[in-house]
């Protein structure tokens, strides 16, 4: 692997054309073949974890599994509601949406317990997820009977029309924060280079690689389904890293350009650079793809497809640094080199001295300001850096966990207001639990009662709904029964979790659960949001273990190195811990509400913290193989360990700090989302990435190695 990289550059550097042509052709053929295969869907099945999906699994053996039901609220817009309009549109609706093909039935209209309001259910055919693809009709005809009857407030919800209000939100969030994370990282790129075409070309090559990782994710989704999140992180992702190894490639490209002073052509400056970034590329690549790749340990389909996202559009930036970025830089190069040429030539035929540019510092007053206290004072540096970033770490310790449902999402979505003002008048539809029990068939009439004697209890119980009677729905085959409960209060609040576990443990046990022979489990939204933050805790040790493990085997190798191995984990746990604090510390509360504009769910997503927690190991072993190995090629020049640290930390300050720049830029962008979840990653991102690069890279890493000297380095040199 030592030389590949540089024989993969150079081979590009000769033929450039070839390489260029191959590239996009890659990119258009890896985006033709996922357009072509298409994207397959995540169905409810690949979702289901614990007593929630096996309870699910038991509903749908026996054909009584959840479907996709939208609700239709009609109310006065001022006074009492008028019985006869109400019916007339009532009637016009229940007409023009039984004609639908997608509707498979529609239920007689329900008033509200004061009277205010009607209600009607309509339920679509199809699987649960298949919902949102098909509602656009029923809200058509909504709106058309709403038009019609302008005295009356017709609106529609339910979980396919608010899942299709969170897609469109989606879609239109994601095209915000490209706009503006292109231009500012654009801006960024102009300050580093001070050259239109040298910063387009990081830009040109994220962008390409975005788009094969797309299409191959896409293709790879009839592997590992697509929940509908991947392409949010091949975008954040690709955007962030794919900008950040071109960075990285191109500042080596014009130090040893500037190095040269004239007397080296492109070829084989890319040589060079190929030969040094270019394997630091692929050592940081592989550091995160491998850290990654630990999220498929936690057998969940979104974490999959998250990974699968990650480590396609990185493996994608990867090669797109050593085979089509050297072909641009020769072809850039050689046309630079003729400009200049021509331009010498004039200034000779008028007689004007050769003028040659001096060279500026490596980096400017900012870097070495940064740099001094660690080169001055390390263990002062040392001490007093750790402390802070563990102050900021503390908040972590007091994190919750919830898992998101359709009562957190943005009231922007104009289901979730109508969402809002149908609970409002029917609270029972706020949670439903659901109960499910498989038996022999010949004791489905002892079940049956068992079932009701269990919604007797419940009734009685102040947590559970009053005036709803209970429903039991039965098999054909007498096997499967499923009993619903209504609870009017919202998902994530105590009371509705109180009552899943009161029905669990109290209720359950001592009516149907008491019969033997009989298997029970309990779904709804409450049951799947706790069974899956279960689920995910479970799983947390295993994740986190091979993580370290794997991120200090990675390090180990690439530098030779188990000192250097341990301080990349240590140090990667320190920032991680450190932005997961300052998550719990702004988002666990409601005093940024204002500031960033969402409403706190008094606990933090439960997909977060894992994911961002492998994430930012991948990411911050970016910084730590780019440092280090530009000390580690100190080292091999025969540097004392000491001098070796400040020649590789003071060459490589700039470019990391520019480098995370467009990374926290990228990220930060995704704050300005509507989805809580998405403003909660987007944030935590960006405050480790500024952790690790100004903090740690500057001044926890420098002040260790000056302190530890030639033992850094052991085994491979003695202490």
């Amino acid at each position: 692997m030592r030389n590949r990289p540089l024989r993969i550059a150079r081979w590009s550097a000769r033929h450039p054309w070839s390489a260029i042509t191959g590239w996009f052709l890659f990119v258009v053929l890896c985006l033709g073949a996922g357009i072509a295969a298409g994207s397959n869907a995540a169905t409810t099945e690949d979702f289901r974890v614990g007593e929630a999906g096996h309870a699910e699994s038991m509903a749908a053996e026996g054909g009584l599994q959840r479907r996709p039901t939208e609700h239709v609220l009609i109310r006065a817009k001022s006074g009492p509601l008028d019985a006869g309009v109400a019916g007339s549109a009532v009637s016009e609706l229940t007409g023009r949406l039984a004609r639908l093909p997608e509707v498979d039935g529609v239920a007689a209209p329900v008033r509200s317990r004061d009277g205010t309001a009607l209600r009607v259910t309509v339920v679509l055919k199809g699987a649960e997820l298949d919902g949102r693809k098909n509602v656009a009709p029923l809200l058509e005809q909504t709106a058309a009977v709403a038009a019609a009857h302008p005295d009356l407030v017709v609106e529609e919800t339910g979980s396919p029309s608010i899942s299709k209000g969170v897609n469109d939100q989606r879609g239109e969030d994601l095209a915000l924060s490209e706009r503006i994370t292109l231009p500012v990282t654009l801006v960024v790129l102009l300050l580093v280079f001070g050259s239109v075409v040298m910063a387009g070309v990081p830009l040109l090559l994220a962008l390409s690689s975005i788009a094969a990782a797309v299409g191959l994710a896409m293709t790879a989704s009839h592997l590992l389904p697509d929940p509908g999140v991947g392409t949010n992180m091949i975008v954040l992702i690709g955007l962030a890293v794919g900008v950040d190894y071109t960075l990285f490639y191109l500042k080596r490209e014009r130090e040893e350009r500037a190095r040269a002073e004239g007397r080296l052509g492109p070829e084989a400056l890319v040589d060079l650079a190929g030969a040094t970034a270019g394997r630091a590329i692929v050592v940081s690549g592989l550091a995160v793809i491998v850290s990654t790749a630990t999220l498929y340990l936690a057998t969940d389909v979104i974490f999959s497809s998250l990974a699968t996202g990650t480590i396609l559009v990185v493996a994608v930036a990867v090669a797109s640094s050593l085979t089509v970025l050297p072909a641009l830089l020769v072809t850039i190069g050689r046309r630079t080199e003729r400009r200049a040429a021509r331009a010498a030539a004039r200034r000779a035929a008028r007689g004007e001295p050769v003028r040659t540019k001096p060279a500026g510092p490596e980096n400017g007053r900012v870097f070495t300001a940064l740099l001094r206290p660690a080169r001055r004072r390390p263990a002062a540096t040392l001490c007093v850096s750790v402390l802070l970033m563990l102050a900021a770490a503390a908040p972590a310790l007091g994190m919750k966990l919830t898992d998101p449902g359709k009562d957190t999402f943005s009231r922007g979505i104009p289901a979730m207001q109508a969402y809002d003002r149908l609970t409002e008048r029917f609270p029972e539809l706020l949670v439903r639990h659901e109960v499910v029990t498989r038996s022999a068939p010949d004791r489905a009439p002892q079940v049956r009662q068992a079932l009701l004697e269990l919604a007797r209890r419940a009734q009685a119980d102040p947590l559970f709904d009053h005036g709803t009677g209970p429903s039991v729905r039965t098999s054909a085959d007498g096997r499967i029964s499923v009993l619903e409960l209504a609870v009017p209060h919202p998902a994530p609040s105590g009371p509705a979790v109180e009552s899943l576990g009161r029905l669990r443990t109290v209720h359950l046990p001592a009516t149907v659960g008491a019969l033997p022979g009989v298997e029970t489990a309990v779904s709804g939204d409450v049951a799947r949001g706790q069974d899956y933050v279960r689920h995910e805790s479970g799983k947390l040790p295993l994740v986190v273990g091979f993580l370290l493990l794997l991120t200090f085997v990675t390090s180990a190798w690439a530098f030779r190195s188990v000192v250097i191995a341990l301080i990349g984990v240590l140090l990667n746990l320190l920032s991680a811990a450190a932005a997961l604090g300052a998550l719990v510390l702004v988002f666990q509360g409601t005093w940024a509400e204002g500031l960033l504009d969402f409403d706190s769910l008094g606990a933090i997503a439960s997909r977060v913290p894992l994911f961002l927690f492998v994430i930012l190991f991948g990411l911050s072993m970016d910084y730590q193989v780019f440092v280090v190995s530009r000390i580690k090629e100190a080292v091999d020049g025969g540097m004392t360990a000491r001098a070796a640290v400040l020649e590789g930390i003071g060459r490589s300050a700039k470019v990391v700090t520019s480098a995370a720049a467009v990374m926290v830029t990228v990220f930060a962008a995704f704050v300005f989302l509507h989805l809580t979840e998405m403003k909660q990653m987007g944030f935590c991102l960006a405050v480790a990435v500024l952790l690790d690069a100004v903090v740690i890279r500057l001044m926890i890493l420098p002040s260790v190695l000056l302190l530890l000297g030639e033992r850094a380095w052991w085994p491979r040199r003695g202490a």
